[in-house]
């Protein structure tokens, strides 16, 4: 049974961000199709809601009705949306009838129906376990969980709509304290597979009532009016209509009813979307109005709950787990020992667990140097569901250090009479000596006062105990969620063991306590074990099942799969062994490939969209003939664990074929027409309010085109290509396939011209019209190609300009500075020379406005060239990135922060330059003679903290004005060549790590001012 994308089972968190982190946090889970039992009955469509309404009742859930208007998920009823917002416990369940017009196929396809049903789920406050009381639902609808490959898997689901997309922050940009749960199923696929149907409307509904003979006939004249008789123009009208009644109800007060209508603008542009009327650049603009009503409204609702005194009560945050103590005992282990550390968590997405494994990596060696403490081998692992140290003949204690400290010059230390001065009683409190210990020496021609500063060395465990929570804070995450602990990580944690050989490392973290307890396998007979000693974890896990290593699950992977191949004479392409293997290896902790087929009847569709569904949506790796390379009807998935192979096998068919059935009917409905039939179609798609739809577009390319292939010195032959490409460039983007399948945009263009007998250099520069899709994406290379691309790059880029669309420093909705990377990409690698000045006048006369002057000026100026040359030093791998930092970095450079913080750091990279300081060397904050010393250490430690890769210029200029006032100051009081080579290097380490700030982001010595 499918479920990752067609959401039969979805949990997910609500959690809290400001409105540029916004998002609603998604796991989704894989569960493969079964046939019931003999002796099990299965339930009927309306039994599995009344076990899931019996089920969660007894968790304390409230059973309410689905919501009064057409929504197209649970999550947007008010009982949801509105609900987790503000400091009311919450916890709900109801069957929402979902309305979803583009899922609409005539009843035709047998996994997918314009109105589906969702059963809907919060859990407010979230109450630690969700994962398990979810399985618990499951197995409740009569699931068998060990038999399935039950995974928590990213899927990262988004609605715009409602201001919430990406991991999971936000809903209606505000805050959720508490965080909220949310659950939701797909309840026609999980009873298609529980009832061990091939299609909905076999579904068992009530006894001696089918779904089909219900709801059938439903489908088809829904779908004929969602498809193709929706009148567009009064849609658009009917949006309009809903959204100003919303606004006009937030005025006089009513969140409900103005929710009412914001949910009534969602489903009348999901109709225009449906019906094709929508372009990428309208998108934004419905978003954009739809997601401030909704904003509105949650605001509203939470200011009269709080009005009405919260009538539902407040949640009370539970007191925090007090911290373990260090048992005094245990704290004398006087041999070497071996250390684990297993941080257990919910299911972190492939990319998180590569980045975290690298992190503590470098961290952990660093950690233990830092803190004096001796040790052997350092190994670091990596799952899905933990991140695990092992530092092999740790010491029991730190070294010992004896540290000769330099104080203040003697005659500041003694007055007249030989009396200490309140320099030198400074000096000895902060080093913990006596003045009786200090001993006058000469340094260069100045006597001092120094001591030997003898640090004891403490226990390891004391050690461990106090200091392994910064190691689990330091790991960054390009997105994290925050749960009831408010403790910011990947994913919600969960377990942490931490021993030291037998003894327990007593940590508390993110309101989890260590212990000895590890979390195997979901479906093991038994998901706990107790670890006794660090030794003895290693064997643990791997009796278990669980490779921990990332390498380790990636040659068994292919190792096994290439074996499955082989047996029906076929291998994988070579090319899944990068990036989708990777994402494979850590999407399980104990792969289990295994073999499916498909009909090869469905070998009659395009192997790019066969390919496409394998990879990219269900993560498999398909398979080709070892003798002729072409695509056969098998398919490799890799399971976690010990599983029912045959349910699963079967489960995964099911999940391909569904998607195929979709794709053929795509497929089938394109080819009933000719591509440059579809080209009209593009009238009814909006590319920009102003610049009129994709139809305009296009036929604004192809104007330009003869103009524009003469001023970049093209032959007559490559020209007259383009001319005949140009009507069909575009076409496809009516297609239903790629309406369906965006990623797919230019392929099929290029089949269907095929398809239809038209030159391969007419298919080429098809496809090559949408080139470069993304970063590190192929370019054009055949001139017709590069033509057209440039093209359609330049009507964007013009026109939005001309109206006004211009990206600015955080945001780039359009997508302008990627489409301006990739029309320079394509002019450079083709060696084209075409100038630019010439280019924008031509692509300025096709618009349907006149252009000013003014405007045309400041797309040719483009960027200052140092800051360009500034970032690109550091970002060059990342174009999109180094455009955004390019453009924020402009935006500065109208004030005076700019030159202010390269001023700022502009010292102390000249005073490190050239200099030889040991990477080794650390900070020692003993060795700080004066307050602006530790000033200058603690604002560069608040300002690394809110760095990390990919972070945005403006958040690094922003961080860097801590150091401003405490570098001036640190250098007005601080001599840093000192003579003493002990506060020398000290404070050399200091300025070279100030001076660090900016690696990755932008090469500041290239600014005017440095």
């Amino acid at each position: 049974m499918e479920i990752v994308k067609e959401r039969a089972g979805r949990r997910r968190a609500l959690s809290c961000a400001a409105v540029s982190r916004a998002g609603l946090s998604e796991s989704a889970v894989e569960i493969s199709e079964k046939k019931p039992q003999a002796n099990i009955s299965p339930p009927t469509f309306q039994q599995a809601i009344q076990r899931l309404q019996e089920y969660w009742a007894s968790m304390g859930c409230a059973v309410m009705q689905s919501s009064n208007t057409e929504v197209g998920a649970g999550t947007m009823n008010p009982a949801t949306f509105l609900r987790v917002l503000g400091p009311e416990p919450w916890n709900v369940a109801y069957a929402e009838p979902s309305i979803r017009p583009d899922d609409s196929r005539y009843g035709e396809n047998p996994n997918r129906v314009q109105r589906h049903t969702q059963f809907q789920v919060i859990l407010k406050p979230d109450p630690g376990n969700s994962q398990e009381l979810y399985l618990g639902s499951l197995a409740a609808l009569g699931i068998d969980i060990k038999a399935h490959d039950v995974r928590f898997v990213e899927d990262n689901w988004e609605s715009p709509v409602l201001g919430a997309w990406g991991l999971g922050w936000e809903a209606g940009s505000l805050p959720l304290t508490p965080v909220s749960v949310e659950i939701t199923y797909g309840l026609e696929r999980i009873l298609m597979s529980l009832q061990g149907v091939d299609h909905f409307k076999k579904i068992q509904y009530a006894p001696g009532i089918t779904y089909g003979e219900l709801f059938l006939e439903n489908e088809k004249e829904m779908s004929a009016y969602n498809m193709d008789l929706a009148n567009v123009e009064r849609i658009q009208k009917r949006f309009e209509l809903y959204a100003e009644e919303a606004q006009d109800l937030l005025a006089q007060g009513l969140a409900i009813p103005a929710y009412d209508n914001v949910l009534k603008t969602s489903h009348a542009f999901n109709l225009l979307d449906a019906r094709g009327a929508v372009g990428v650049t309208e998108r934004a603009r419905f978003f954009g109005r739809m997601r401030a009503l909704a904003r509105q409204c949650a605001q509203l609702w939470v200011e009269t709950r709080e009005r009405l005194n919260y009538p539902m009560g407040v949640w009370e945050e539970s007191p925090a787990l007090s911290h373990p103590s260090v048992d005094q005992k245990a704290s004398q282990i006087d041999t070497p020992q071996t250390f684990v550390l297993e941080i257990g968590s919910e299911e972190l997405p492939p990319q998180d667990v590569v980045s975290a494994v690298s992190q503590l990596e470098a961290a952990i060696p660093q950690f233990l140097k830092s803190r004096r403490l001796q040790h052997g081998r350092v190994s670091v692992d990596g799952t899905p569901r933990r991140l695990v140290v092992i530092a092999e003949d740790l010491a029991p204690r730190q070294d010992d250090e004896e540290k000769e400290m330099r104080g203040p010059p003697a005659t500041k230390a003694f007055d007249k009479d030989g009396k200490p001065t309140k320099a030198a009683e400074g000096f000895c409190k902060r080093n913990n000596v006596t003045v009786e210990e200090l001993v006058v020496k000469i340094d260069g021609k100045t006597e001092y006062v120094y001591a030997v500063v003898k640090e004891q060395s403490r226990p390891t465990l004391e050690v461990l105990a106090a200091d392994l929570p910064e190691i689990i804070s330091n790991l960054s995450f390009p997105k994290t969620m925050r749960w009831n602990s408010q403790v910011a990580y990947s994913r919600p944690l969960r377990w942490i063991v931490a021993l030291f050989g037998d003894t327990l490392v007593p940590v508390s973290y993110a309101g989890v306590n260590s212990g000895h307890t590890s979390r195997v396998l979901r479906n093991a007979s038994q998901p706990t074990i107790q670890v006794e000693r660090a030794g003895e974890y290693v064997s643990s896990i791997q009796q278990a099942g669980i490779v921990l290593n990332m390498e380790e699950r990636r040659e068994s992977i292919w190792a096994k799969s290439s074996i499955l191949a082989a047996s029906i004479n076929g291998c994988i392409p070579a090319e899944a062994r990068g990036s989708l293997l990777d994402e494979v290896a850590n999407l399980v902790e104990s792969p289990a490939p295994l073999i499916g087929r498909f009909d090869p009847a469905f070998l009659t569709l395009p192997a790019d969209v066969l390919t496409t569904v394998m990879r990219k949506h269900q993560r498999y790796f398909p398979v080709v003939s070892e003798a002729t390379g072409q695509l056969l009807p098998a398919f490799i998935a890799v399971a976690n664990g010990k599983i029912d192979e045959d349910v699963v096998r079967k489960g995964n068919e099911a999940v391909l074929r569904a998607r195929y059935e979709d794709a053929r009917f795509f497929y089938e409905s394109d080819t009933s027409k000719k591509l440059a039939d579809f080209r009209p179609l593009l009238k009814g798609i909006t590319f920009q309010e102003k610049l009129g739809s994709m139809l305009d577009k296009s036929m604004r390319v192809e104007k330009m085109v003869r103009s524009l292939g003469l001023a970049m010195g093209l032959d007559e032959s490559s020209i007259a290509t383009a001319q005949e490409a140009a009507p069909l460039a575009s076409a496809d983007l009516a297609t239903a396939m790629v309406m369906e399948f965006t990623n797919l945009a230019g392929i099929m263009g290029r089949h269907y011209a095929s398809k239809e007998g038209y030159s391969s250099a007419v298919q080429e520069a098809v496809f090559e019209s949408v080139l470069p899709r993304y970063a590190d994406d192929i370019l054009p290379h055949s001139d017709a190609g590069v033509l057209l691309a440039v093209a359609d790059r330049l009507d964007s880029l013009v026109g939005l300009f001309a109206v006004g669309c211009q990206p600015t420093a955080s945001a780039d909705p359009f997508g302008m500075r990627r489409s301006a990377y990739g029309l320079v990409q394509a002019l450079v690698e083709n060696d084209k020379n075409l100038n630019l000045d010439k280019a924008v006048k031509i692509a300025a006369d096709t618009l349907p406005m006149p252009v000013p002057e003014s405007t045309l000026q400041e797309i040719d100026d483009g960027a200052n060239v140092e800051l360009v040359r500034s970032v690109l030093s550091e970002r060059s791998s990342i174009p999109t990135l180094a455009a955004r930092s390019v453009s924020q970095m402009e935006e500065l450079a109208k004030g005076d922060v700019l030159s202010k913080i390269v001023a700022a750091y502009a010292r102390p990279t000249r005073i490190v330059r050239g200099k030889e300081i040991d990477p080794s060397w650390q900070i020692d904050e003993t060795y700080f003679e004066v307050e602006e010393e530790k000033a200058l250490w603690d604002a560069y430690n608040q300002t690394a903290a809110l760095l990390h890769e990919g972070v945005g210029v403006d958040v690094f200029f922003e961080a860097s004005l801590k150091l401003v006032d405490p570098l001036e100051a640190f250098f007005d009081k601080v001599f840093v060549m000192a003579d003493d080579e002990r506060l020398r290097n000290n404070r050399l380490v200091l300025l070279k790590r100030v001076a660090s700030l900016p690696k990755g982001i932008a090469e500041l010595s290239m600014l005017p001012g440095f």
